[in-house]
């Protein structure tokens, strides 16, 4: 029998990203030419992406932006955003203690992500967390992404999880589609990057601080017949 595991989003989620990926939409803001952003407020779109973030951005400039510009934009973007990894992103409090509870557990650990693999993998090894992950799945892993279901089961396989035994944790409307697609159940933090308060998007439990997923917590969202005790 395949072991229980627990799913989490990687931006907004697990780490906190924001400072270097809006360092790095200013980058490319200001090779472009354009207006750079320092309202805080733009932290909402971080988890939307980087091409989502840019076309915001230029927006807010009052720029129409060809795609072959955007295209380099996107460019510049992720060169700097790579260059300068870890930078200032940091894992939320707690969230390390928590998986190291839950891999003590008997749980295996795994990031299903929008953000592209190599990117997830390099940050994660950066951070010194890489190796706490069955596995870490990116938008380009499968054919693919969040919200499709699909992403999830198949960070779920790469993992060797079982499927009738997962959870999902995240920060966004995207996240909490994925899970109620793939029939799974999710726990949403409410301090990640999203327009609208999270429990809006009716997860199966809202957390503010990673000291309040505990296994208990954990244990009464998976079906009883798990092999989690």
């Amino acid at each position: 029998m395949r072991p229980p595991i627990i799913v989490f989003d990687l931006d907004g989620t697990l780490v906190d990203t924001a400072p270097d990926l809006l360092d790095a939409m200013n980058h490319a803001l200001a090779r472009a030419g354009i207006d750079t952003i320092e309202d805080d407020g733009f932290r909402r779109h971080v988890g939307k992406g980087a091409r989502v973030m840019l076309e915001r951005a230029t927006e807010a400039a009052g720029r129409t932006i060809a795609p072959p510009e955007l295209d380099t934009m996107m460019t510049d973007f992720l060169d700097h955003y790579q260059a300068n990894m870890p930078g200032r992103s940091k894992p939320y409090e707690s969230v390390v203690a928590a998986i190291e509870k839950f891999r003590a557990a008997d749980f295996l650990v795994a990031v299903c992500t929008n953000k592209v693999e190599s990117s997830a993998k390099r940050l994660l090894r950066a951070l010194g967390i890489d190796g706490l992950f069955s596995a870490i799945c990116g938008q380009d892993t499968f054919p693919v992404r969040k919200p499709d279901p699909g992403h999830l089961y198949g960070t779920i396989d790469v993992a060797g999880g079982d499927r009738r035994h997962a959870l999902m944790v995240g920060d966004s409307e995207t996240d909490i589609l994925t899970a109620r697609n793939a029939g799974i159940p999710v726990v949403a933090v409410d301090f990640g990057y999203t327009d609208r308060p999270v429990a809006e998007f009716a997860p199966d439990r809202v957390i503010s601080h990673y000291d309040e997923m505990d296994l208990d917590l954990v244990r009464n969202l998976l079906p009883r017949t798990s092999a989690t005790g």
